[in-house]
């Protein structure tokens, strides 16, 4: 019994790791699809992961409790709406380069964050630990199925909610005419414009739809693994999430695949430590090896993922 239960605890732990990449990664598909390349996926996890940290305390410092988090998660979605329309102002209304924008994103997220947790917590460089940080939610019966019952079935309410995220953007970008229109003024801006679908309008609502669940993303890593804030809470998550969006092919389904992958790349890890021989590698490289893989698959990834095309231009309508 005990390799079953060691393979339901490796997938628990993948879904776990999973969680911030594929909130991260579906944000970045709403925001692509539009036609915005959208760099900040990194920066707006750590907005989120900062602000959560930050609401969670102080919420549990006022007597809230268990609700504690839950308001955490809250005020992670609201900053991550504000700092995304600092990214759809600079590149839709501007036109300022998408790619520029996001690093800038990305810098002042770090900056930022690490600054005011110094100035609210006396110089300390993370926020103090959280006392309320979610618990994993073990489902009745199905939480008792050997493997799959320890793995899926017994975990945290981000992870389900993560799950219930790709359903609903898949259904979203390819049922719905909402899902028509965003993806219509990613691929042929000036058609859509042409039938009357508000280009401008469209491509903000994907990039701030991105930044919410980017964000929600960042808060998913503090609540849950670290349950604190620090300036390396993210650690270049947000660019695997990317990864995982590019080699899904910007397909949410294809995306939450990626992104299980590279959770198991995180989470093997771990794992990998209950072996003798394993003492012997150096814990840096096993630490490297998510972001070895991404890179790998980045470089597999070229020539195969198609992205939207008009992803990355701004949207001219003189020039139709």
């Amino acid at each position: 019994m005990d390799w079953i239960t060691t393979i339901g605890q490796l997938l628990n732990t993948t879904l776990v790791f999973s969680t911030a990449l594929i909130f991260a990664a579906m944000g970045g598909i709403f925001s692509e699809r539009s036609g915005v390349t959208n760099i900040g996926i990194e920066g707006l996890m750590t907005f989120g992961a900062f602000a959560a940290g930050v609401a969670s305390y102080y919420a549990e410092d006022a007597g809230m409790g268990a609700a504690s988090p839950y308001i955490g998660m809250l005020a992670a979605i609201v900053i991550g709406l504000v700092a995304s329309l600092i990214h759809a102002v600079a590149s839709i209304t501007f036109k300022a380069d998408q790619v520029i924008s996001g690093v800038v994103i990305n810098f002042l997220a770090t900056g930022s964050t690490l600054y005011m947790v110094k100035l609210m917590f006396e110089g300390a460089g993370e926020t103090p630990l959280l006392m309320e940080s979610l618990q994993k939610w073990k489902i009745p019966f199905l939480s008792k199925i050997p493997i799959i019952g320890e793995g899926i079935f017994s975990n945290y309410p981000t992870t389900y909610l993560a799950i219930i995220v790709v359903i609903v953007a898949s259904y979203i970008l390819y049922k719905t005419s909402f899902g028509l229109r965003l993806r219509a003024v990613g691929e042929h801006p000036s058609a859509a414009d042409t039938v009357g679908v508000k280009v401008s309008r469209m491509r903000y609502i994907g990039v701030m739809i991105s930044g919410a669940l980017a964000a929600l993303g960042g808060a998913t890593v503090t609540l849950t693994t670290t349950s604190t804030f620090s300036h390396n809470t993210i650690s270049g998550q947000g660019f695997i999430a990317i990864a995982a969006m590019i080699f899904g092919k910007w397909n949410p389904l294809g995306a939450f695949g990626a992104a299980v992958f590279f959770g198991f790349s995180q989470a093997i890890g771990n794992y990998f430590q209950l072996f003798d021989w394993a003492h012997d590698i150096p814990q840096e490289f096993i630490y490297m090896l998510p972001y070895v893989l991404t890179v790998i698959v980045l470089v597999a990834a070229v020539g195969r993922s198609s992205a939207p095309a008009a992803l990355g231009e701004p949207y001219d309508p003189g020039k139709r």
